[in-house]
């Protein structure tokens, strides 16, 4: 018994190593009669690799992607391919995943980007779309004196319930004595609120309201994109990623 017990340790530990899935998701895809938003793929190696994709309306409903009977695409040796969410209502919070799951062994090969597309006034305004990567209770805490028109964009990427805790303030801070977290400032909210979001679902959180001076968004969830938003023109609903924005959370 012992032979076998040994045998078996010796076989798994010659195997190669699995890479874990990799997923890349794609923020604040926009939608409706004056705007599209086309997810891209490219394959960067010299084989064939299989994607898994999926698109989201905000409310986390899944959608399918125009010209895919399912969600499982194949790319040949650097091939490019550009996919649309089915979405025909108008909308600025729809989402996408690509996950990418490699053979034993091997590195990811697939680069995912996203572009949006807006017409207004006989205009085209295009937008990138980065890829963004959940983390486990992200938060936002600045003053939004440069940040005019910023829109904080909220995924939860999990099939769990998450939370969001915003609060819009002027800047000013109180700590409670005696507290077990005594010492540490929060500010004073003059608007604050909790907002469920569902599984999969989308928000998007102004970062001024009611003159407002600080912001303040704290989120409890297990797997949640954040990504600042900020206008290109005030007359075209259209935003581009702020990528200086680092967010932090919980490992």
């Amino acid at each position: 018994m012992n032979r076998l017990v040994f045998f078996a340790v010796l076989f798994a530990a010659t195997l190669p190593a699995q890479v874990p899935a990799v997923d890349s998701v794609l923020p604040a895809l926009a939608y409706g009669p004056a705007c599209s938003s086309l997810v891209q793929l490219r394959n960067l190696s010299d084989r064939s690799v299989t994607v898994e994709m999926e698109g989201h309306r905000s409310s986390g409903a899944l959608v399918g992607l125009e010209g895919l009977a399912g969600s499982t695409v194949r790319l040949q040796p650097h091939q490019r391919a550009s996919y649309k969410l089915e979405i025909a209502e108008e909308t600025t919070s729809a989402w996408a995943r690509v996950r990418e799951r490699p053979p034993p062994g091997l590195a990811t090969a697939v680069a995912v980007s996203a572009s949006t597309e807006c017409i207004a006034r006989d205009q085209l305004r295009s937008a990138s779309r980065d890829v963004a990567f959940p983390m486990r209770n992200p938060w936002f805490d600045s003053d939004v004196s440069a940040l005019g028109g910023g829109v904080l964009s909220l995924i939860n990427t999990s099939s769990s319930m998450a939370l969001a805790r915003a609060c819009y303030s002027s800047g000013n801070l109180y700590s409670v004595p005696g507290h077990q977290r005594a010492g540490e400032l929060s500010p004073i909210c003059n608007v604050a609120f909790d907002l469920p979001i569902p599984p999969f679902g989308a928000r998007e959180f102004p970062v001024e309201r009611d003159g407002s001076s600080h912001f303040t968004l704290r989120t409890v969830g297990a797997s949640i994109v954040l990504q600042m938003l900020r206008p290109m023109d005030a007359q075209i609903r259209i935003y581009r990623v702020d990528s200086s924005i680092r967010f932090e959370g919980e490992h």
